[in-house]
């Protein structure tokens, strides 16, 4: 995917060669004012009384830290009853849960959305609604529903960033309610027939455009930088979040109520950092992290957080130079989304072949005209962490801190937050929707994101930890990517503490969802045939394929608890391990090409919005284990 879109910008923007100069343009000093509750523009307000500051990463924030005693409750009883119909035989999973106060029994679960677009957005919806116990039927036999509410943190990555947070934004509905959008206020979200070029089927074109531009235009009216992410982020903001008033930003969750209360995982969107100069993302980049509350990287680069809301503000060396003024509403969540991803936004780049007004094509191509040929997917965001940790922050002389598109260095699946020691996550529900694999089946994963964390991990200077994984070469031979995959399995083969992967790539199950990354548009039809394709990737088929298959998700949700507890392992999950677990066996060849065919030939699964009975199915997946 990266190579394809690396040539399609390299033939577009050939002619343009000159480079960017950026420039960072900072509001003038006056008096303090309340910022509006609406626009797309940052603005001045009132500094708190405790004025902000960036602070080291070396600890989890004092937000994050209380916020997590309120969900880590929360995940309690949805845990329980989870675990409850997972049917453990040979073990009373409330008395192991207990109250929750054991740290050492209580599980920690992670789920990570990958990026690819559309494709990875809807694969990823149709996991979410499998791990809801809010979507229809979702708690009944062979079902997943309850995972989400039993969760503590989930992270988006460019297309995972566009369902992250196009949820959150709306205080987070089901994935169910959405796709109901017609009968409720959120109509407007999801609707892919339009492309993000031509825009909302309630706009002209032009309508669409010129509201682009004057909220952009504000932007600079306000005395800050655009890029070409800007225009990215409010076309998404028309398909993911109600974009009429300009948007919500992320900082603002933290507010949410259903957030507040902690009935929601923690959500984290990642991007990774583009240094002075730099033309290719390496392998070791700076990996960033937007959570509701912060901006920052838990890398030895950087290793600061900065607060979120105040981002914008004039900060050096860790403080603010104006104690009287802040900046609040550069974090709007097109933007924070448009930045995940911005390597699509080369889409723009066909901003001619439509009918949008000629003061919006002059305005895009005068943008490209400014930079060169591989900074076309830039993101500029003032750079908090100006002066600071200036031994090692390798931005630290730079006002502008330049953020791209978190799959840039090939780790596609937005592990990195979870993985953080301080973070304590046992276990990592890994949904992957890359496209890896070349024609004639292309568009599938074989396993490169995951190989590409891995890889990086072995010599992470930060104690970070990763399971072992082969090459992409035994995803494929193994068919590693063509059925879920427990990595990790056993805590004496890892580079270091880590979390147990549980390793869900995109297959055709009753649809082919290897859609490609360039397809812009997709009708209702097309939509909820992929979102269901991933419901029944995370099910395997409402367990069709395996009637034990929640029993198995249970027992890698308990691996590390039972580990830390020397809990003897159920002999149920004994066999689980053995059917999910990579073994180390390895077969490097060269494989024949990867060529998936649906594996529910006729209607063997449920509809998210017409569920019915699986009672043949659950009988089939009992005969496939007995004799598999």
């Amino acid at each position: 995917m990266l190579g394809q879109l690396r040539l399609l910008r390299a033939v577009v923007l050939a002619p343009y060669q000159q480079v960017r100069a950026c420039k960072v343009v900072l509001i003038p000093r006056e008096a303090p004012w309340k910022r509006a509750t609406t626009g797309y523009a940052p603005s001045a307000v009132q500094c708190p009384p405790v004025l902000p500051t960036i602070r080291a990463g070396t600890t989890l924030s004092v937000n994050e830290t209380s916020w997590l005693k309120a969900r880590r409750l929360k995940t309690v009883w949805a845990l329980r009853d989870f675990l409850s119909r997972a049917n453990i035989t040979g073990l009373d999973t409330n008395a192991y849960i207990g109250d929750g106060t054991d740290a050492t029994t209580l599980p920690n679960i992670g789920i990570a959305i990958s990026g690819g677009g559309y494709r990875a957005m809807m694969n990823g919806a149709g996991a979410i609604a499998a791990f809801d116990n809010r979507t229809t039927n979702s708690t009944g036999r062979g079902q997943l529903g309850g995972l989400l509410q039993a969760s503590t943190y989930i992270s988006g990555l460019s297309g995972g960033s566009w369902l992250v947070g196009s949820l959150y934004a709306q205080n987070f509905p089901s994935v169910q309610e959405v796709m109901a959008g017609a009968s409720n206020d959120l109509g407007t979200l999801w609707q892919f027939s339009n492309s993000i070029l031509k825009g909302p089927a309630e706009l002209s074109v032009t309508q669409y455009y010129n509201n682009i531009f004057d909220d952009v235009n504000g932007k600079v009216a306000a005395g800050f930088n655009t890029t070409i992410t800007d225009y990215w982020g409010r076309g998404l903001s028309y398909q993911f979040i109600n974009a009429s008033d300009g948007g919500k930003t992320l900082s603002s969750i933290a507010n949410d109520t259903g957030f507040l209360a902690a009935d929601s995982p923690m959500p984290i969107i990642i991007a990774d950092e583009r240094a002075p100069g730099q033309l290719m993302i390496p392998s070791n980049a700076t990996i960033f992290e937007f959570n509701p509350w912060e901006l920052g990287s838990y890398d030895p680069t950087t290793r600061a957080f900065a607060p979120l809301e105040f981002i914008g503000s004039n900060f050096s060396g860790g403080t603010l130079f104006d104690h009287e003024t802040c900046i609040s509403g550069f974090d709007n969540i097109g933007f924070v989304i448009g930045t995940s991803s911005s390597l699509f936004n080369t889409f723009y780049l066909q901003i001619n072949n439509t009918d949008a007004p000629q003061r919006i094509k002059d305005s895009i191509s005068h943008i490209l005209l400014q930079i060169g040929q591989e900074n076309n997917d830039i993101s500029d965001w003032p750079n908090p962490f100006y002066g600071f940790h200036n031994e090692t922050n390798i931005n630290a002389a730079s006002k502008t801190l330049s953020l791209v598109d978190g799959g840039e260095d090939l780790q596609n699946i937005p592990f990195h937050p979870l993985i953080q020691p301080l973070r304590d996550v046992d276990v990592i529900f890994a949904v992957d929707g890359s496209a890896d694999t070349p024609a004639p089946g292309a568009n599938w994963p074989n396993g490169t994101a995951v190989v590409a964390t891995y890889r990086r991990s072995l010599f992470d200077s930060s104690d970070i930890g990763f399971p072992s994984v082969p090459d992409q070469n035994t995803f494929v031979n193994l068919g590693l990517n063509a059925r879920p995959t427990f990595f990790g399995c056993n805590a004496s083969n890892l580079t270091g503490p880590s979390p147990l992967i549980v390793y869900l790539p995109n297959v055709p199950y009753s649809y082919n969802s290897n859609v490609s990354t360039f397809d812009l548009s997709y009708n209702d039809s097309e939509r909820n045939s992929i979102i269901q394709n991933g419901y029944n990737v995370a099910t395997m088929g409402n367990s069709t394929f395996d009637f034990q298959w929640p029993t198995c998700v249970g027992c890698a949700i308990l691996l590390r608890s039972f580990n830390r507890s020397r809990t003897a392992i159920p002999g149920v999950c004994t066999q689980c391990f053995n059917r999910y677990c990579w073994n180390g066996t390895a077969n490097s060849t060269a494989p024949v090409p990867y060529q998936p065919t649906n594996l529910i030939k006729s209607n063997g699964s449920a509809s998210l919005l017409n569920p019915i009975s699986f009672t043949i199915a659950m009988v089939l997946g009992a005969w496939l284990i007995l004799f598999m």
